[in-house]
C-alpha cells in the first residue's frame, strides 16, 4: 500500500461513495455503475484508481467481474491513524 495513492483515491466522492456500497459486500461492475449517473468507462476508471490504491480487489467470474473491499488496508490505514491519537506518551511535546 502506498499512502499518496491511497489518499489520492480516497480524496474522489464517487469512489468514496462506491467504497460505502461495497461495506455490504461484493458486487458486480454493472450493479455498480446503476447507483451513478455516468458512463461505463468513468465508473471503470474511478474502480481502478481504487484497485491501484489497493482498496478494493476484483475477481472474475464468467462473464462478470465483481468487486469487493480489500479490508487489509483499512486495518492498516487505521493503525496509521492511530499513532496521532493524544494520550500520556505525546505530553511536553
Amino acid at each position: 500500500m502506498g499512502l499518496p495513492e491511497t489518499f489520492k483515491a480516497l480524496s474522489n466522492p464517487v469512489r468514496r461513495d462506491i467504497l460505502m456500497m461495497l461495506k455490504s459486500g461484493r458486487m458486480p461492475a454493472g450493479e455498480i455503475a446503476e447507483n451513478f449517473d455516468m458512463t461505463g468507462a468513468t465508473i471503470s476508471h474511478h474502480l481502478s484508481q481504487l484497485k491501484n490504491a489497493g482498496l478494493i480487489f476484483e475477481t472474475k467470474e464468467k462473464n462478470y467481474i465483481y468487486y469487493e473491499l480489500n479490508t487489509t488496508v483499512f486495518e492498516e490505514l487505521m493503525l496509521w491513524f492511530s499513532q496521532f491519537k493524544g494520550g500520556d506518551d505525546n505530553e511536553g511535546l
